[in-house]
């Protein structure tokens, strides 16, 4: 099975464009399967024991049998999920990789039924994404950045968060030549390798504009001043690109010095982005196109929120909501 694991992660990187993060998780997923099988021992010789054959229905290679995975050992698994009260979002997304990964071995004749095709995912749950009011976003851009060259990369880091809305990945894969400070724009590499130009507000542009002042610092030996393509905007004090593990780490630490007392991930700012634009009014169609989201139900989760907050501000300011019912 693990060659075929192998082919699938070549298939899904070059033909389907997935994102590394995709392609990762997918993988993750499809070797948990492989150690649930083997740890429970469901082994071809058994499976074709149990239903009576003499011999497992091998695809064309006849190195990769599988017929002793059926629809039952798939829901096993996932029963398994289910006990060890794994979230349901993720156990979606099992479902998601097995599914994908049994339709590429049916398209590779490989196998001759997909078994996978029987396996409902489970409903999803309702999911309101966290975010940051507008006073607690202040607080974080007021967070007391030095302003050495380290200072004013994290500085210009969680402004590009805010004023774009941009996915951790897609910050640490931006490039040079990717902003365009005469328009104020940036092209951001999404999901699928899909682009997308979006603008950046006035104060991101001057953190950059202040960070690059500085970050020649930071430039590995060899590297032409003037050089633009592929040279990664955001780099370490090693002069090679910043990992996603250390814009988290810069996020962290300066959260705890504004005061904010929860945990907040870079992917809050994203939300805290859509969820300030919703807030102002802005339609769902246009933060959709900023957001990069392919289908539009992924960006509605963000009426939810508005709502909620429509509510809140409703019950504190309205003079009937104070008293419930027994002002009416």
């Amino acid at each position: 099975m693990e060659k075929a694991i192998e082919d699938f992660a070549r298939h899904i990187e070059i033909e389907r464009n997935l994102s590394p993060h995709t392609r990762k998780s997918y993988l993750t997923d499809l070797r948990q399967f492989k150690g649930f099988l083997d740890t429970n021992r469901i082994t071809e010789e058994k499976a074709c024991l149990d239903a009576g054959k003499a011999s497992p229905d091998v695809g064309r290679d006849g190195n990769d049998a599988f017929i002793h995975i059926d629809h039952v050992v798939i829901r096993a698994f996932l029963g398994s999920l289910y006990r060890a009260k794994v979230k349901k979002v993720t156990i979606a997304r099992k479902v998601a990789a097995l599914r994908s990964f049994f339709k590429y071995l049916l398209r590779e004749e490989r196998i001759k039924v997909n078994p996978a095709v029987l396996v409902q995912a489970p409903p999803s749950e309702r999911y309101i994404p966290a975010f940051l009011s507008v006073d607690e976003m202040f607080a974080l851009l007021a967070a007391p950045f030095k302003q050495d060259v380290l200072g004013l990369r994290d500085r210009a880091i969680i402004e590009f968060f805010y004023s774009s809305g941009i996915r951790l990945s897609e910050l640490t894969g931006l490039n040079m030549e990717d902003i365009d400070f005469n328009r104020a724009l940036m092209k951001i590499r999404g999901k699928g390798k899909k682009e997308r130009i979006v603008p950046v507000g006035e104060p991101a542009l001057l953190a950059m504009r202040d960070y690059l002042e500085k970050r020649g610092e930071l430039l590995k030996r060899g590297r032409e001043a003037g050089e633009t393509a592929n040279v990664p905007v955001f780099i370490s004090r090693s002069g090679s690109r910043l990992t996603t593990r250390s814009v988290a780490r810069v996020l962290d630490k300066y959260v705890l010095l504004s005061g904010i007392n929860r945990k907040i991930s870079p992917h809050t700012l994203r939300h805290t982005f859509a969820t300030h634009l919703m807030d102002a009014g802005a339609d769902l169609r246009s933060i959709q196109e900023l957001l990069g989201h392919e289908s539009l139900s992924t960006t509605q989760k963000y009426t939810s929120v508005s709502v909620s907050r429509l509510m809140e501000v409703y019950d504190k300011a309205h003079p009937k909501a104070r008293g419930g019912v027994d002002n009416l």
